[in-house]
């Protein structure tokens, strides 16, 4: 197989600028042959000067800009058969001559039983892995794991680590298996827990971790460094991040501290420090793209099950009872969507992909009265970030953001629950119970099940590897099963949902047995899903756009090495 490295590259547009000074110049000249006066020469001397000085500084900045979006650009590697490898940076990839160093792992006990102590160099995990016999292989990424060869020696390592963004279940366990694994399997000991978030590098003081103040932890909700929405000054983090002698960072959130922790990346870059930044994606949404799942998904969906099964319980108990459960999925209604296949007491669920309408023929409210006739009883699961559109035309209210970028949403499980109430409170033969469950906070606040336990142990070691191989600028995750470094831009450029075309969503609605609240032809335009492009350099020197073939709708796995 033939592998062909390359960047995406820049066009810088010195036409423009040699036209530009061309014409200055051509100018400058004729004034000065067709000038008869002597003492206007020095005047035209000058500013033929000043062109050229200006044209070498637009130049300057020009190559200065050329070079900047360089090295932001993909690293891309295509192969035979239409492989293409979406790699992530490396610290040599800006630092020449960069030592490497024995793997300390060959000599760790635990590993003595491991056939084959390190990946291979090229291995790689493919993003689709349903082909056919003629399509290409598609689109992979770096496979997690130790390398034979690492760039920093066990006493020179400085690690940090800093959470950011909302609680979810198992950030602490994340936080034990990061110190644990830097100091069990490389012998690190220096590792810091930056307090706070992002404003914790510049406003707060550090703790340092060691394997005995983490051990007992993961058995506790929350996380033990405290975190904070906003708070990103990227100076102020890398200056911090330089001062302190830190050279691993280690940052665990979302896809908005997946943002930050890029643009600190780039800046740390930009500077050529050589500082390994990784993210560990944790958003309790699974809202993440390209990743099989993310950390607390399983513990929020198995913690949502008590409350449905609460919900349920008033409901069947009195007439017309309705038990009416708001769940977490800002945008992406992953968590109503599994909660609801597991629990099967479920009546109809709604969220943030599948829009919905109350009044009217074939509306939500018909449905529901629909329900109770049949069962003389229902349960509703909605998403936080369902029916938003619906709440914003019956109240008035601002557009409002937290310090996260996010907005702020209405309380969809109240409204709906007024609404209805003001339905049924004209009709005197069916007086319905409504009850209205909120557990979202309990579920944030509760410690990983045993499941999201052994997941956020696989995250936390494949990302001490990466790091400790010099990989640099990277996410890690399962993808069809197997983890693997995903670089920044791939995570961030868009979120995750629930694609209703798709048979998961079809499985919902056939357990429910509640109607899609669509036509054909809205669920198509409402999923109509673009493709993204990747660009290369052809021979000819001209952009060319490829597609990739990706598969958005990977089911969730959970993953070993």
């Amino acid at each position: 197989m033939t592998f062909t490295e390359t960047t995406t590259p820049t066009k810088p547009t010195f036409s423009l600028l040699f036209s530009s000074s061309s014409a200055s110049n051509a100018a400058a000249s004729s004034s000065l042959s067709n000038s008869s006066s002597i003492g206007s020469r020095p005047n035209h001397v000058l500013d033929l000067g000043s062109s050229i000085e200006s044209l070498k500084l637009r130049l300057e900045r020009t190559t200065r800009m050329g070079s900047e979006k360089k090295r932001r650009s993909p690293k891309i590697v295509y192969g035979d058969g239409g492989y293409v490898l979406e790699d992530v940076p490396h610290l040599a990839d800006y630092i020449p001559n960069l030592p490497t160093h024995p793997n300390p792992l060959q000599d760790n006990p635990a590993y003595s039983v491991v056939k084959q102590f390190f990946v291979n160099a090229d291995d790689s995990v493919a993003q689709k892995i349903v082909v056919h016999k003629d399509s290409p292989r598609g689109t992979h990424f770096r496979r997690a794991g130790p390398r034979q060869r690492v760039c920093f020696e066990s006493d020179e390592v400085r690690a940090c680590i800093v959470t950011c963004g909302g609680l979810c279940p198992g950030l602490n366990t994340v936080i034990r298996e990061l110190a644990c694994g830097l100091s069990h399997m490389y012998g690190v000991t220096k590792i810091l827990g930056i307090e706070g978030g992002y404003r914790g590098f510049y406003a707060r003081n550090t703790i340092n971790l060691t394997p005995k103040c983490v051990n007992g932890i993961h058995k506790r909700g929350g996380t033990i460094l405290g975190t904070s929405r906003g708070g990103h000054d990227t100076t102020k983090i890398v200056n911090s991040i330089q001062d302190r002698g830190i050279n691993q960072v280690y940052v665990i959130g979302g896809d908005g501290t997946q943002k930050g922790a890029s643009v600190i990346f780039e800046e740390i870059q930009r500077r050529g420090l050589k500082v390994s930044v990784v993210g560990i994606p944790k958003t309790i949404d699974n809202d993440i793209e390209v990743i099989d799942k993310s950390f607390g998904f399983d513990t929020a969906v198995e913690e949502a099950q008590r409350a449905i099964n609460a919900a349920h319980v008033e409901a069947e108990s009195t007439e017309y009872g309705i038990g009416v459960v708001k769940l977490m999925g800002r945008n992406s209604g992953f968590i109503a969507m599994y909660a609801t296949l597991a629990s099967r007491d479920v009546d109809c669920c709604l969220i943030p992909e599948s829009p919905f309408f109350l009044e009217g023929k074939g509306g939500l409210l018909e449905y529901i009265e629909k329900r109770l006739k049949e069962n003389g009883h229902m349960v509703i699961v909605v998403a936080e970030g369902a029916g938003q559109e619906l709440i914003a035309e019956s109240v008035r209210s601002e557009n409002r953001e937290d310090a996260s970028g996010n907005k702020q949403l209405l309380d969809v499980g109240l409204w709906l629950s007024q609404k209805i109430k003001g339905y049924f409170a004209g009709k005197k033969k069916m007086a319905i119970n409504l009850k209205y469950i909120d557990p979202t906070y309990m579920i944030r606040a509760v410690p990983a099940n045993a499941s999201d336990n052994v997941y956020c142990t696989l995250l936390a070691h494949s990302a001490i590897h990466g790091a400790m191989a010099g990989y640099t600028g990277f996410t890690v995750g399962p993808v069809n099963g197997r983890h693997a470094y995903i670089p920044f831009p791939r995570i961030t450029e868009k979120q995750k949902k629930v694609v209703i075309t798709d048979r998961m969503w079809a499985r919902l609605l056939s357990s429910t047995n509640q109607p899609s609240f669509m036509s054909n032809r809205e669920a198509e335009e409402a999923n109509e899903v673009e493709e993204p492009q990747l660009q290369h350099w052809d021979v000819e020197n001209s952009w060319v756009d490829e597609q990739d073939d990706l598969d958005y709708h990977s089911p969730a796995h959970n993953g070993s090495l």
